[in-house]
């Protein structure tokens, strides 16, 4: 895939990273100077030193050949104007980092339902550190050999099959289905319907055949 991201900080630059080692062609903006300098010398991709709110900056960076944009700045407002831009070009998916958990719904308002708030997850994180360890301690089970994957089930080969068919695995466990918004834990005999949002306990080394046999 060819992915867009803008923003050249912690949540951008990791995230540029990921990408590029799982063999994906990244391009990523940044408008300042110091940042974009730092990301030219760490990353095997293009970068651009520019506005990511401009859409001159958007098309320098082949914005009409990307499957994904991903506006991942610490600034709402900037990230907002820039989804908003980037619907012109009908791409695959835009996905919008919010700082401010209020202005979540702002973002889907225009139409942007990819919207992650990294600081959430933190305080979710450390949530459950305080109250419920032994399910911090799954989450990042064997110092990081495996993680939960949050998936919307997309694969025909898979549609229509029970959770049992399926899983487990030796690589991967489904270990919630989310149904109205409600968590429901899988039994085997539940049917995986087309569209179903599913997480998935999934062996690092597994993550991206994992992620094609539930999203492919």
């Amino acid at each position: 895939m060819y992915i867009v991201i803008m923003g050249g900080g912690r949540v951008g630059l990791t995230l540029a990273n990921l990408l590029i080692s799982d063999g994906h062609d990244v391009t990523l903006i940044e408008n300042d100077e110091s940042l974009c300098g730092n990301a030219a010398v760490e990353l095997d991709a293009l970068v651009i030193c520019g506005n990511g709110t401009d859409t001159k900056t958007l098309e320098e960076a082949n914005i009409k050949t990307a499957d994904v944009f991903v506006a991942a700045t610490g600034n709402d407002e900037a990230n907002l104007l820039s989804c908003i831009l980037v619907r012109e070009y009908n791409l695959s998916k835009i996905i919008a980092r919010v700082s401010n958990p209020d202005h979540e719904e702002a973002f889907r308002k225009v139409g942007i339902d990819d919207v992650i708030s990294p600081e959430r997850a933190a305080a979710g994180y450390l949530e459950k550190l305080i109250t419920r360890p032994k399910v911090a301690d799954l989450i990042v089970m064997g110092h990081g050999n495996a993680e939960i994957l949050d998936m919307t089930v997309k694969n025909k080969k898979i549609i229509g099959k029970s959770v049992g068919d399926i899983s487990p695995t030796e690589d991967y466990l489904i270990v919630a289905i989310y149904n109205n918004g409600e968590i429901i834990i899988p039994h085997s005999s539940m049917i995986l319907e087309e569209n179903t949002k599913v997480s998935v306990l999934v062996k690092i080394d597994a993550v991206k055949a994992v992620t094609k046999i539930f999203t492919s």
